[in-house]
């Protein structure tokens, strides 16, 4: 249990209020007596720390007992009870010890022994109402700090199991298209292969980006879109009508790609009938990848890796949700464009 760190509150904030509390409500009845001020304000301190040392070990253990930020109540009510069963005890005590030996010179009225026990409550109160209002502060603030924290070690992680799964898909999906040109083409193959080469380093080099320029993702596009032609030849077309103010906006290393391997993955591409996909922006500055729809017969098998990898991406990041689209002729997904200034104040 973190200590109570008052030490200004002890020596500077109980001084004044005795103080301020002896001018007010007992100066008068003491200047009627001719009691010396000083001798009023020296047992006025007295009293008034030994009221407050003890209502400060009330603190204390309520704290000791009940420390939580879910404990809250249960601390309050210690607390509550200890200020008024302590302070009601040793004021009477005190009163009484004044009156039989007429210590003020003399006896004690049934006035005084009311106003000498409810008095201290009217600073107790007060008092403990702002160490608790401390307290609750500091324990709000550790819990969301440590409540931010563990979310982004758990977004962190989330990430990088879904970047951890992108790699191993291309790869699967790029050898996949490579064995079937080796039986078809094989000086096709052989050129595939140099072209894997070169868009297999672009996912290397973004391996550990959390996101790249538009710019990127375009140029490695198209040349992973060369990768697809020469295995379909004209049966695949691919239209790019991006505005330049666009290309340095921000998006997830290879969302384009993931798109367009779905797109050629459950659609029919025939040379009289052409798979057409564009990627274009609008004023707004939103990212749209369409293409036709011609669905295959055949139920091609699906886990969902590649569209539930960006959706999945833009949640984490705290982004504005992709929104896909389909209707009986084309399917269409809007891509958000992410502002650095606004990627970092989201992660800050």
């Amino acid at each position: 249990m973190e200590k109570l760190n008052d030490r200004w509150m002890r020596l500077v904030g109980v001084p004044l209020i005795c103080l301020v509390s002896n001018f007010i409500f007992f100066q008068p009845a003491n200047d009627a007596h001719h009691i010396s001020r000083w001798v009023a304000l020296s047992a006025s301190l007295v009293e008034c720390l030994l009221i407050w040392e003890i209502a400060r070990l009330g603190i204390i253990r309520a704290r000791r007992h009940h420390p939580t930020l879910k404990q809250t109540t249960p601390r309050i009510i210690e607390q509550v009870l200890w200020f008024s069963v302590t302070t009601v005890v040793q004021r009477l005590a005190l009163v009484y010890l004044y009156d039989v030996t007429e210590f003020w010179g003399y006896p004690m009225t049934e006035r005084s022994y009311w106003v000498n026990t409810l008095i201290p409550f009217l600073f107790t109160v007060p008092l403990a109402a702002i160490y608790e209002a401390r307290y609750l502060y500091r324990q709000w603030w550790a819990t969301y700090y440590e409540a931010e924290q563990l979310k982004k070690q758990a977004l962190q992680s989330q990430l990088d199991s879904l970047k951890a799964q992108i790699n191993p898909h291309f790869l699967f999906n790029s050898l996949s298209t490579l064995s079937s040109l080796v039986s078809e083409n094989p000086k096709q193959a052989e050129r595939f292969i140099e072209e894997l080469a070169l868009v297999y380093r672009y996912v290397l080099q973004t391996n550990e980006q959390a996101l790249t320029t538009l710019d990127s993702e375009l140029q490695f596009i198209r040349a992973y879109f060369h990768l697809l032609q020469m295995r379909f030849g004209r049966s695949v077309e691919l239209y790019i009508a991006v505005d330049e103010s666009c290309r340095s906006l921000l998006i997830p290393p290879l969302t384009l790609q993931l798109l367009v391997e779905n797109a050629v993955k459950h659609n029919t591409a025939l040379p009289n009938r052409p798979l057409l996909i564009s990627i274009d922006t609008d004023p707004d500055r939103r990212l749209f990848v369409r293409n036709t729809l011609h669905k295959k017969q055949i139920r091609v098998p699906s886990n969902g890796t590649g569209l539930a990898n960006i959706t999945a991406k833009y949640r984490l990041m705290g982004q504005p949700a992709v929104v896909i689209e389909q209707t009986d002729t084309h399917f269409q997904v809007m891509i958000p464009l992410i502002h650095q200034t606004r990627y970092d104040y989201a992660h800050h």
